[in-house]
């Protein structure tokens, strides 16, 4: 089991306009860190998200299924890689945490490890694994290159949406533990099903 399960960082972001594709929409995926280890600012936690942060287009993310996003930190130098191969950051350049669009930047958990209907149990609240992401236009267009949702479908580095359990706050840097749900389908599974689907 990961000995490093912890939040790296805490981002959220209001809903903003945003220009994609010559259309101009509403969305939030613009996540700026709010909590880091170096200031761990606690954030309350409710049945619908994290205080501070916006939902635009409540098909793909909010709700109460769907009120926090988590993504691995560990995708992140594959990321890093593909946009410097893409020319849109420079070699060597960090991404940016929060790029992605998460609530949750987080470690030790990748999709083959998340389980629908698992818990995270952090210090104050309980989250449960829902779903996982389906990557749209927004996701391109924030990463800077239309290939990135391609990418994510055959990567799997998808990360999930977390449903809240037991409000409360969270504070980056704080570890969590895994408490095991029916373990019947993990996400990695129900991503590659779900993009088999929208392929068909």
């Amino acid at each position: 089991m990961p000995s490093d399960r912890r939040v790296l960082s805490i981002n959220t972001a209001s809903a903003r306009p945003m220009e994609v594709e010559g259309r101009r929409i509403l969305s939030a995926i613009g996540k700026q860190p709010v909590s880091t280890p170096t200031e761990p600012a606690r954030i309350a936690v409710g049945p619908m998200g994290l205080a501070g942060d916006e939902q635009a287009d409540l098909t793909v993310h909010g709700g109460l299924s769907k009120a926090v996003y988590a993504y691995p930190h560990e995708h992140y130098a594959f990321w890093q890689t593909v946009r410097a191969q893409a020319g849109v950051q420079a070699w060597g350049e960090t991404l940016p945490i929060g790029l992605p669009g998460e609530n949750l930047t987080v470690t030790g958990l990748l999709e083959t490890d998340a389980w629908i209907g698992d818990l995270l149990r952090f210090p104050d609240c309980t989250l449960a694994i829902s779903e996982p992401r389906r990557p749209c236009y927004k996701f391109a267009a924030v990463m800077g290159f239309p290939q990135a949702v391609k990418m994510m479908a055959q990567s799997g580095w998808c990360g999930y949406y977390l449903a809240v359990r037991v409000p409360g706050t969270i504070a980056a840097g704080e570890a969590f533990e895994v408490i095991p749900g029916p373990r019947e389908v993990s996400i990695a599974d129900l991503f590659r099903a779900k993009m088999r689907k929208d392929a068909a």
